[in-house]
């Protein structure tokens, strides 16, 4: 019985022999019954059987002889169940006594197959062998072959003989029939003219017969003698381990030429063969034929040796790879539960055993009876069937011939493998003990390192630390204590609830987990309701909306958890993107920039005034209303210049760090993320952190203020849509004119038709966009570039929609003339739906695809880690300017080290020297020098022994900053190309 675990760096797994199951296990069962129904204790050498797998009561045996921990060891003499602790119905293991030898499923099927190589047969046919349907040839006597290919000549002479003679007298019978009918022919028939006729219609027919049988004859002759040269050839070519088919086995062993090979059917000759195996013989052949071959033939030796030199290295013999005694798994690891109402709810394993014991009892009475061959090997199929659905259902035969009406039975494979198995659910997969989940809402008045928790969440996640700190604190005298009144909960446990949460950071994620933005760190903040809050900024990372998106909540319980949390998973330690270096945290989004857009872009309807205010008088006269929040004024900033600007655009410079004032501009989108670029550069953390909330708070107060709202309405129809498209009908009219005059193929046709209708389409929407006003709100909306909306959106709703696609990306040649606000024809909605449709199961479907994808490719990359500073390489790879990937090249050296010295073309000058590293201003000069390529240092020439060097890497883009030691770089390339997979769809 295990006392406690030990502690170890691995596992080796190998296969056990016949000797070492029998040492695992305390017994064999015998019996397919579980329990007695009756009085629900396990059944006698059953599957639960308490004599092997020890008592289901603590110190106490089956028959009640021996109660209590005094009796501790002794075996009853009466049920013999040892009397000791039920825990060791966790460990204790059970056999299985087969009637005959079944090959394991894990090493004759899949791919690829290891008994197939090591016995060097093709795997379709040793699965043949396996399952009865062919024989194996396990001897060969090469000096009685000659014999067997005579005794074939012998036996297909007399089969000649036989055919000549049977035709002879064919020929006889024909004969004697025809002078019959002839003698009956006078008798019948006196006309002599007559006779003559019926006689020679009868000779006609003799003939045709006499024909017949000797065509009859010739085939029969030269089908006897096609079916000897197969046999012969068969009989030539019979080797030990091929296979033949029982058709061709009873063939030969009718003419007696089986006598000079020995054949066998099923895992009992599958494992006769693999006793005469001498392994170290076999690698030492193979190792020969591997220096001595090439090809193919080189490849299956390398592949046979490793099987080979392995079970050599670890001391196996080949006969393991079949099974003649069965492990039985410890009950308590397949259970067996009453629930409400009588009923029982077993695990899966204890129906795959019972059917296990079952065929294999049942095959032994079989063989005691001394039944039939055929039903005996029927029987055998069915156990290796059973032992190969035990063992793995996916790759057993029979499950996946026959439709199943219910699910199949999860075997002790399934229970290993896949998302749900053993290793990845509860070895890898952590389960932790204070985590919520709830619906997510936006939290626009919380900074960014915080989150808003639900107060009851909050109290039952840190329920240890509010019950410790209502002992220190005399609130209860002990923990049973501290429980009942908390239950209460009165208002000194929330007091301390906000103590405890102020300093103790909280996990945020959000499934799929496909970057290490999926999961940030937070401060909580306590809130009423039942939904988690957070800052609108930090939903890019995750890549969550707030139409229904959950999130799960972690407690780090240790100060060292808590510590890596502040450090490392703060939201304001990851504001870049680590794929590219763009910044992922910054009020660009939504109603955050419009509002800053609407703040700082000047109203067209008002004019200039003349006066010049200094910053402080202009924000007072707006809040006295004497001027406007967008109207344009002249301001004299603190440099003294006196610029036209707005009390908007004043309001958003007071909320940038002084390094980055003043910007005179509309702040579209882009302008927000090249500021945060310029602020991680020359502002320190907590001015960045700072700008984040101060640009959120302005955007939001911002787009209040606006009151932009979008209706149908704002989207206007131009009057002079219906002449466009009548006008579009008269070209289509006019080219298919022409091609009916057969002046243009139908290909032009159609090409011709689409360019007019594509011209319209923009024509119209060029006119559609010229009669929106300056004040309307969809064009501030799109000129603030905030969201998904364009100007091909409003195409669709007040133009026309134009050409589609069918869902297989064929364009549909009749377009779209109506638009969305005027309603589609029914012929229209048709077209569009299908394509649209096809967008959405798309969408669906390969959602969860980017996630597989993200899985693959960490497992191929993994091993990438930074693991020394400089391999040294004098390699690299060269970057053009040119060329299709051409337009990337800033992208491409940004970050990277120099592996030549650049020199400029015209000058000869030397720019920079090897190693240099290649920061935003010498990309720069690189982009405006007349340079055409650049080398540099790059993880596919580095020539680390493990890993990658620091040099070769470059940049880590999550902070723009050289890479450091033990950064895995592989994990982040792998989630780099897996996290934007999502949006691909």
């Amino acid at each position: 019985m295990i006392k406690g675990i030990a502690d170890f760096k691995s596992l080796l797994i190998k296969i056990a022999s016949p000797e070492e199951i029998r040492a695992w296990s305390h017994g064999e069962v015998t019996k397919p019954e579980t329990i007695n129904y009756r009085t629900l204790k396990p059944e006698k050498d059953g599957l639960f059987c308490e004599k092997i797998f020890g008592p289901t009561k603590d110190w106490e045996c089956y028959c009640g002889k021996y109660k209590r921990i005094r009796y501790r060891g002794i075996v009853c003499d009466k049920c013999g169940v040892e009397v000791t602790l039920s825990k060791v119905r966790r460990e204790r293991m059970g056999h299985i006594n087969l009637a005959t030898p079944v090959a394991h499923v894990w090493y004759f099927r899949g791919t690829p197959s290891r008994l197939s190589l090591l016995l060097n047969i093709p795997a379709k046919s040793l699965e043949a062998v396996v399952y009865f349907a062919q024989y194996l040839v396990t001897e060969v006597e090469n000096e009685k072959r000659s014999l067997a290919v005579s005794a074939l000549g012998e036996a297909y002479k007399e089969k000649e003989e036989q055919v000549k003679e049977m035709m002879a007298k064919k020929k006889e019978e024909i004969e004697k029939e025809y002078r019959e009918e002839k003698e009956s022919l006078r008798e019948k028939i006196k006309d002599k003219e007559a006779r003559a006729l019926a006689e020679k219609e009868l000779e006609l027919g003799k003939k045709q017969k006499e024909r017949w049988a000797e065509d009859r004859e010739v085939t029969e002759m030269t089908r006897l003698g096609e079916e000897l040269g197969v046999l012969v050839d068969k009989v030539k070519g019979l080797r030990e381990l091929t296979t033949i088919s029982e058709e061709d086995y009873f063939r030969l062993k009718e003419m007696g030429a089986a006598s000079f090979f020995k054949v066998g059917m099923g895992a009992e000759t599958i494992l006769e063969v693999l006793k005469k195996i001498n392994l170290s013989r076999l690698a030492s052949e193979l190792k020969k034929e591997a220096e001595t071959s090439s090809g193919q033939r080189h490849i299956k030796a390398v592949k046979r040796l490793r099987i080979v030199e392995g079970m050599v290295r670890s001391k196996q013999h080949a006969s393991g790879l079949v099974l003649t005694v069965l492990p039985v798994l410890p009950p308590d690891l397949r259970p067996m539960v009453q629930l409400t109402g009588g009923r029982f709810a077993t695990s899966d394993l204890n129906d795959l055993y019972r059917r296990v014991i079952n065929r294999n009892n049942r095959l032994k009475h079989l063989i005691e009876l001394g039944a039939p061959d055929i039903i005996l090997r029927n029987e055998k199929r069915m156990l290796q069937e059973a032992v190969d659905s035990l063992i793995d259902s996916n790759k057993s035969t029979r499950d996946r011939k026959t439709v199943r009406k219910t699910p199949a039975l999860r075997s002790l494979s399934d229970m290993l493998r896949g998302k749900q198995g053993r290793f990845r659910q509860n070895l890898l997969g952590k389960r932790v003990d204070y985590s919520g989940r709830s619906v997510i809402v936006v939290g626009p008045e919380l900074n960014l390192r915080e989150c808003g928790l639900p107060k009851e969440m909050a109290l039952e996640m840190f329920k240890p630390f509010v019950l410790r700190e209502m002992i220190v604190r005399g609130i209860a005298p002990n923990v049973k204590n501290a429980k009942n009144v908390l239950e209460r909960r009165p208002p000194e446990v929330f007091d301390i609830l906000e103590e405890i949460t102020k300093a103790h950071p909280v996990l945020l994620n959000r499934a799929p987990t496909l970057h290490k933005l999926g999961i940030q760190a937070f401060y909580p903040i306590l809130i009423e309701g039942s939904a988690i809050r957070i800052h609108p900024c930090v939903c890019q990372g995750y890549n969550a909306d707030f139409d229904g998106d959950q999130m799960a909540v972690h407690v780090p319980l240790s100060q060292k958890a808590r510590q890596e949390a502040i450090e490392l998973m703060m939201p304001d330690h990851n504001l870049l993107r680590p794929a590219d270096g763009t910044p992922i945290n910054a009020p660009d989004r939504k109603e955050m920039a419009l509002g800053i857009y609407y703040l700082t872009s000047l109203d067209p309807t008002l004019k200039v005034k003349e006066k010049i205010y200094s910053l402080e008088e202009a924000v007072s006269l707006y809040q006295i209303k004497e001027i406007k929040l967008r109207e344009p004024i002249k301001v004299e900033i603190e440099s003294g210049e006196v610029i036209e600007t707005s009390v908007g655009r004043i309001f958003f410079n007071e909320a940038l760090p002084e390094k980055l004032r003043f910007i005179n501009t509309s702040v579209k989108q882009s302008i927000i993320k090249e500021l945060f670029t310029k602020a991680l550069k020359q502002c320190d953390h907590e001015e960045v952190v700072a700008l984040i909330d101060n640009l959120k708070n302005l955007g939001f107060q911002g787009g209040t203020v606006s009151g932009v709202s979008l209706s149908i309405r704002d989207c206007e129809i131009s009057p002079e849509k219906g002449a466009v498209i009548e006008a579009a009908n008269k070209k289509v009219a006019e080219i298919e004119e022409t091609y009916r005059q057969g002046l243009i193929t139908l290909e032009e046709e159609k090409r011709l038709i689409r360019e007019i209708w594509m011209e319209t389409t923009e024509e119209l929407a060029e006119k559609t966009w010229k009669i929106i006003g300056e004040t309307n709100p969809i064009k501030l909306v799109i000129d603030a570039k905030v969201g998904r909306v364009s100007r091909d959106t409003i195409k669709q709703i007040s133009a026309m929609r134009g050409l589609v696609v069918d869902p297989m990306g064929r364009i549909v040649d009749l377009p779209t003339k109506s638009n969305f606000r005027e309603g589609l024809s029914v012929f229209e909605y048709v077209t569009t739906t299908r394509g649209s449709r096809k967008g959405l199961t798309d969408t669906a479907l390969k959602t969860s695809d980017a996630g597989y994808l993200t899985r693959k490719l960490v497992d191929v990359s993994h091993e990438a880690i930074i693991r020394e500073e400089d391999c040294g390489t004098k390699e690299g790879i060269i970057i053009a300017k040119e060329g299709p990937r051409g337009k990337m090249f800033a992208a491409r050296v940004l970050g990277r080290i120099l592996a030549e010295p650049v020199t400029d073309p015209k000058t000869k000058k030397v720019l920079f020297k090897r190693g240099v590293e290649i920061d935003e201003g010498k990309v720069k000069l690189l982009e405006e020098s007349e340079v055409k390529e650049v080398t540099i240092r790059s993880p596919l020439t580095c020539k680390a022994k493990h890993g990658v060097c620091i040099k070769c890497y470059g940049w880590d883009f999550a902070d723009r900053k050289m890479v450091t030691l033990g950064v895995p770089v592989g994990v982040l390339a792998a989630q780099s190309i897996g996290e934007p997979g999502t949006q691909l769809t």
